[in-house]
């Protein structure tokens, strides 16, 4: 049987769940049945991990980027169109909300049999204002006539996809996300304390995000300061780096907290530092599914987090984890002391997160269902 040309398109390989993910898919692959090829932009942390597998043939584009710009937009376009043809591929499958729409609308034009897209939360959210809304609902709506199938990783992005239009259901397909072993080994290591600065006896209350508006780290920040009048033991371990770096750096020194809060910026070591979290937190204002959630439930950490969709499929508040309301700094200020005060009350929280992270989560799983997909729709 002849190998069927695969492109994966993303549009920064940076580090997050989208990245990870997709990275893990290409890793485990039957290359025995696939040609794979990845499109990606020129910067990115991961693009090292991905020149890493053997098998996968990396092109890399420096006109492709996350911002709307028009010149770099159809160079990327071209670009991507003078791959597919050149290459031969037979699928593409984009993941990521820019390379989702340059990466589909090419592999139409070039002539592509099947196109999957990936939804890793939609591009479209309340929190934009009505004009830019309303223009990627319809990029996605027009974009999905020619899509053959779109993987969500939650129900709630496959009903916000339809309650929008976008494409009709019988082209959804709910595939979780998988956890890596490596990442989600309970084994802590205390020299990682050491060498943040963090003493043994000190509790630690860390992130795992990107330092960007999605997020609200603004609203972290807001927690530590009313966590620590309450708790002096705390700590503040902030993993992530963005383009708001520097305006939350400044937020953390004018609320005094500079002895107290850490920034490691980007770390490919995950899984040193997520044993050493005591409490885990994420602010954000919209997303998918949260990985960085998922794993540190499987390690046995309480988590308090907003209440963005897709992660209301997976805690169930005051069970295995905390809810909020998005921008509530004051109840997620107010669970974690109760937290921090009640070693019960965050030991049984911590064991019913660990507990329901259950096999659906495995990468065998996560695998399998997208190569059987790829195999439902050519056959």
């Amino acid at each position: 049987m002849q190998k069927i040309n695969i492109l994966y398109i993303i549009t920064k390989l940076e580090l997050g769940g989208a990245q990870r993910q997709l990275l893990l898919l290409i890793r485990n692959l039957d290359t025995t049945k696939y040609n794979i090829f990845l499109l990606t932009s020129s910067r990115g942390i991961l693009i090292s991990e991905a020149l890493s597998i053997g098998e996968l043939k990396l092109k890399t584009i420096w006109a492709l980027d996350r911002p709307i710009n028009p010149l770099k937009d159809i160079l990327a376009f071209i670009s991507i169109y003078k791959f597919i043809k050149k290459n031969k591929i037979d699928i593409v499958h984009t993941h990521s909300s820019k390379a989702g729409i340059l990466g589909r609308w090419a592999a139409k034009l070039a002539g592509v049999k099947f196109i999957f897209h990936t939804v890793h939360g939609w591009s479209f959210h309340p929190y934009q204002n009505w004009l830019i809304n309303n223009l990627f609902i319809f990029l996605e709506k027009i974009t999905s006539l020619f899509t053959d199938k779109f993987i969500v990783v939650c129900e709630t992005d496959k009903f916000r996809g339809l309650l929008n239009r976008v494409g009709s259901e019988e082209k959804y397909v709910v595939i979780p996300y998988a956890i890596e072993l490596n990442v989600t080994k309970d084994i802590r290591d205390d020299s990682m304390k050491k060498e943040l600065g963090i003493k043994d006896e000190d509790l630690v209350i860390g992130t795992i995000s990107s330092l960007k508006p999605q997020k609200a780290p603004w609203d972290f920040v807001k927690v530590a300061f009313r966590v620590k009048e309450n708790f002096p033991r705390a700590k503040f371990l902030f993993i992530g780096d963005g383009f708001l770096r520097e305006r939350i750096e400044r937020m953390v020194y004018n609320y005094g907290l500079k002895r107290d809060f850490i920034f490691t910026g980007w770390r490919k070591d995950i899984g040193r530092i997520l044993p050493i979290i005591d409490i885990f937190v994420l602010t954000s204002l919209w997303e998918g599914v949260p990985i960085a959630v998922l794993e540190a439930m499987a390690l046995a950490k309480p988590v308090v987090v907003t209440d963005t969709g897709g992660i209301s499929e997976i805690i169930k508040d005051k069970f295995n984890g905390f809810l909020v309301r998005c921008g509530d700094v004051e109840k997620i200020s107010s669970i974690i002391l109760n937290l921090l005060k009640d070693k019960m009350l965050k030991d049984m929280i911590a064991q019913n997160a660990k507990d329901s992270i259950d096999s659906k989560y495995n990468i065998t799983s996560m695998i399998n269902s997208t190569q059987k997909l790829y195999l439902e729709v050519i056959c």
